[in-house]
């Protein structure tokens, strides 16, 4: 009997159980997953819960409630893996032997990277969303806050679902005009990026929709500390911007073990081959979801496609066959603007976000790089397809591969897909 290990049982973790449950031989491959969790958390639904969308039971259910049948759960926290032995050291004392290990362990916050982060304004005049705890005393204090300077931060690059922030600044917008305060309320959106968003075209958009709400744009604030004090966020370059009260994202950063294990970088972020998701470091390591350092967005829908390459490269490697797939860094993403309104973007590696229609050519339903209310339902619905389809591996109609189909290219975009297919059919050719 052989053994493939998971660490880590979010939504990476928990879609790669479920496909590789259906396809592997009982009688030959013993499956174990390993998290310290007993509740799954549906992470975007947390940008909700400040504005009183959702609560706390619409974001958590069981973790075993999505498990197959046949395998074994372990309930511990990882304490480090030994590369060179094929085994994990887990903190309650069990030694797990693996012939195949899967990192899915994603990504947390750390908040005490930051001076004066996580400090007396802790959850009193300073929050964060990306956890539940956070996302709860927000919505808390979001019903009695009366105004005031609100900036939204993001510390530092890479973070989980990169466009939450903006969602935020947008939602925040929305919300107090609804409460009819908005005069009162001064919005300011801090990032260390040089524009509002990774991608350049998305940013164009996204950029004039922050002058159209009257959200001023920070760019390149790299921030050094906080002064609880004098409630200032100060940049290495000594720049300041007041606060009554910050919405942060933290520095993320890969699990501990990951560090101990020697398997990341300084971020803890696992090296990864971004087209197969096997470890550059160890043959039989396959990395998925925010635990990579692949340069895709660490998103949900990103784990999605990733899944359907890597349960395919898995399975090449356990019949000793070259990892013939290959991940194109597919990600799409719905972007809350407010008002029961939302964009979609679509992109991989090497394609920006395009307009559009999508998933379906000149059908839709949902409109690329455009506002509509369609995408904001299309946005509420997915929790539905989350809880119900995606965690479990079933298909889903959306190809792990990004699709030209439906979306408009200007005549630059068209020259550039072409270069970009002739070189790979020359290279599948042999170079002819």
């Amino acid at each position: 009997m052989k053994d493939l290990v998971i660490l880590g049982a979010g939504t990476a973790g928990t879609m790669m159980l479920n496909k590789l449950y259906k396809l592997l031989d009982k009688n030959e491959w013993k499956i174990t997953i390993v998290d310290n969790e007993k509740n799954h958390y549906y992470q975007p639904g947390f940008l909700f819960i400040p504005f009183g969308v959702y609560t706390k039971k619409d974001v958590v259910k069981p973790k075993k409630q999505f498990f197959p049948g046949e395998h074994e759960m372990i309930e511990s926290e990882i304490f480090k893996v030994l590369p060179e032995f094929n085994k994990v050291h887990l903190n309650n004392g069990i030694i797990l032997d693996y012939d195949i290990l899967i990192i899915a362990t994603g990504s947390r916050t750390a908040p005490e990277e930051t001076e004066g982060l996580k400090d007396k304004l802790w959850y009193k005049d300073i929050f964060d969303f990306y956890t539940l705890e956070g996302a709860l005393a927000l919505a808390e204090k979001f019903k009695k806050w009366n105004g005031g300077k609100l900036v939204v931060n993001i510390t530092e690059m890479p973070i989980k679902c990169p466009v939450a922030p903006l969602e935020f600044a947008f939602l925040a917008d929305a919300f107090f005009e609804d409460k009819r305060i908005r005069e009162k309320v001064q919005i300011t959106y801090v990032t260390p990026l040089a524009e509002a968003f990774t991608k350049h075209k998305c940013s164009e958009v996204l950029g004039h929709f922050l002058d159209d709400k009257g959200i001023e744009l920070e760019a390149e604030f790299n921030i050094a500390r906080i002064d609880n004090e004098n409630k200032k966020l100060i940049s290495w370059d000594e720049r300041e911007i007041d606060f009554d009260l910050l919405v942060t994202v933290p520095v993320n950063k890969g699990a501990d073990y990951i560090e101990a294990s020697g398997l990341g970088d300084e971020l803890n972020f696992v090296p990864t081959d971004k087209h197969t998701l096997q470890s550059l470091q160890h043959k039989n390591i396959f990395v998925i979801g925010d635990a990579s350092n692949i340069p895709a967005s660490k998103a949900g829908s990103v784990a999605h496609f990733a899944s359907e390459i890597l349960t395919e490269n898995i399975l090449s490697y356990i019949n000793a066959m070259p990892l013939a797939a290959k991940f194109d860094g597919h990600a799409n993403c719905f972007i809350e603007s407010g008002h029961g309104r939302a964009f979609l973007i679509d992109f991989n590696y090497d394609v920006e976000p395009l307009p559009g229609k999508f998933p379906l050519a000149h059908l839709g339903p949902f409109s690329l790089l455009k506002e509509s209310r369609t995408n904001h339902i299309g946005k509420l619905m997915f929790k539905w397809t989350y809880w119900n389809l995606l965690l479990k591996g079933k298909e889903l109609p959306v190809g792990s591969a990004m699709s030209l189909d439906g979306k408009i290219l200007d005549n630059q975009q068209i020259k550039e897909q072409f270069i970009t297919d002739t070189q790979q059919i020359q290279k599948l050719s042999g170079g002819i």
